[in-house]
């Protein structure tokens, strides 16, 4: 081999597996990536399935599509990430037996069982995350469902953790991606024996929890066949993709961050494993041993602006350039607060009883189309990402005494960071500074740097930008209101959908129920059932 080495990433998302190998100064210099979809489980509404079989394909696909580009330059260490909460059970001999994506909602069934017997507030209490798509109720459903598959199961182990099974044959896992799991001590950083037994899980499955940046193995012969890598390459422990991603742009405690792409994430790098008492964020460990991440979870916020320029804006790129540039163009011709149009998209989170209203656009005047355009809606969507962000970002505050906020700034990162418009409204509406990170491939540099460190290198945080977006307070004053609109209409499109039966954007599994109240979305402790 010749050349500088590289370090190989391996991110398998939601939506597909990625490949990429960074040099020694942080630039990508070879990726492949290949989507997958994951098959809807018959018989189970909700339910999905994740092919191994298919899924080792396509990642070995693309990691030996990267290692022909490479052209025989060496990969000094591999680091793996991939989606949260999806896991894999295994049998005596090492195969595959069942495994699911975070997608998964099969076992709503067993999930209020757990909420009903008192066993989803204690899970919440240990692990941070209540029952609605972790471990816990998937493993009921398959005892209740699948009995034969449950009494087989001889190891578990999460997504990230199956990529390195099939990389070196070893089983482990690490605190980020293992504690999504929700079966997870968060302050010991380890498996709970108490929530294993909860849920009648033998502790022998359960791997050996190692912390990020610990080599795993190496890759075994057959994985070298399969992927083009050399036998015997270090290969290091998963992890999940929010928290590689943080790391991959050098987030830091003390300074809260939008992780901006699919889904939103706000999150905090906290000292110590908070644990929100209303139920309403979750909490899971961060990549530094002794330090945890606190989050709220904004549901389809970057998607439904791509669902609006699929379906509304054909012609966006007819200007020239990038469509979102173009929908950010027509957008910023609106004031703020859309001429009172809101959008209802996304609510805030609550983790026991997280009940989204059906989507819907309220309050635009069909006599008025100058004052209603495309843009005033794309703008209103913009509005409401950024209320869920600020709403997150309170609760984030309040749960730290206040340390969320006390920097006076907000780093932005992911997809949506790349615009204008949108940067802005966030630090209008939260009232912080906003510094964009503009890293579109933070989580896979996220695992790279642990590669790299892992070997005796260090590649620096990337995406660091000197531009600041500092709020102007008439404009903090403006939003505080139309924040408090958006609050008072999606109360009441929440009570409009329960009334009505429309489907709404997300209901969750063992959610508590929920009665209208004047001031809060907030769930009261009535049991759906």
């Amino acid at each position: 081999m010749s050349g500088d080495p590289v370090f190989l990433a391996i991110d398998a998302g939601t939506g597909s597996v990625r490949a990429i190998a960074f040099d020694e100064g942080g630039r990508a210099v070879a990726r492949a990536a290949r989507e997958w979809t994951h098959a809807a489980t018959p018989g189970h509404p909700g339910g999905a399935d994740f092919d191994t079989t298919g899924g080792w394909q396509l990642i070995s696909s693309a990691v030996r599509e990267v290692v022909g580009l490479l052209r025989g330059r060496p990969v000094a260490a591999v680091g793996v990430s991939s989606m949260r909460e999806g896991f894999v059970l295994y049998d005596e001999h090492g195969d595959e037996i069942f495994a699911c994506p975070n997608t998964d909602g099969r076992a709503r069934d067993q999930a209020e069982q757990l909420t009903r017997r008192g066993l989803a507030d204690r899970i919440y209490e240990l692990a941070g995350d209540w029952v609605s798509i972790t471990a816990p109720a998937r493993l009921l459903w398959l005892q209740q469902e699948r009995p034969e598959v449950f009494a087989a199961a001889r190891h578990l182990g999460m997504l990230s953790d199956w990529v390195v099974y099939r990389l070196t044959g070893e089983f482990t896992t690490d605190p980020t991606c293992g504690s999504s799991s929700a079966l997870f001590d968060l302050a010991a950083r380890d498996w709970s024996g108490e929530l294993a037994a909860a849920v009648d899980l033998p502790a022998r499955i359960l791997p050996q929890a190692l912390e990020p940046g610990s080599t795993a193995g190496a890759i075994t012969a057959a994985a070298a066949e399969a992927t083009g890598l050399p036998a015997g390459t270090p290969v290091l422990v998963g992890g999940g993709d929010t928290q590689l991603a943080l790391h991959g742009i050098g987030a830091t405690a003390g300074t809260p961050t939008v992780v901006a792409g699919t889904f939103w994430q706000t999150t905090y790098i906290s000292d110590a494993p908070t644990i929100d008492p209303g139920r309403r964020i979750r909490t899971g460990c961060y990549v530094t041993p002794g330090t945890w991440m606190v989050e709220g979870i904004s549901f389809l916020s970057g998607l439904s602006m791509r669902w609006f320029r699929d379906a509304f804006c054909p012609d966006a790129t007819a200007e020239g350039g990038n469509a979102y540039d173009a929908m950010e163009r027509w957008a910023s011709a609106a004031p703020r607060g859309s001429n009172g149009l809101v959008a209802v998209l996304s609510n805030i989170m609550q983790a026991d009883a997280w009940h989204h209203a059906a989507p819907a656009f309220v309050g635009f005047d069909i006599n008025a189309p100058e004052r209603f355009d495309r843009g005033t809606f794309v703008r209103a969507i913009e509005e409401a990402a950024a209320y869920v962000a600020r709403g997150h970002l309170d609760i984030l505050d309040e749960v730290t005494g206040g340390r969320a906020r006390a920097s006076g700034e907000l780093v932005l990162t992911g997809g949506s960071s790349a615009g204008v418009l949108w940067p802005r409204i966030i630090a209008e509406t939260t009232g912080l500074s906003v510094r964009p990170s503009t890293a579109p491939e933070a989580t896979s540099y996220g695992a790279a740097r642990l590669a790299a460190a892992s070997v005796g290198a260090e590649l620096p945080p990337a995406g660091r930008s000197d531009r600041i977006v500092v709020p102007e307070p008439a404009a903090i004053d403006e939003y505080d209101a139309a924040f408090e609109r958006w609050r008072r209409v999606y109360l009441a499109q929440l009570a409009a959908t329960e009334a009505s039966g429309i489907a709404p954007l997300f209901t969750p599994p063992g959610g508590l129920a929920y009665r209208t109240d004047p001031t809060t979305t907030r769930a009261k402790d009535t049991i759906y059932g």
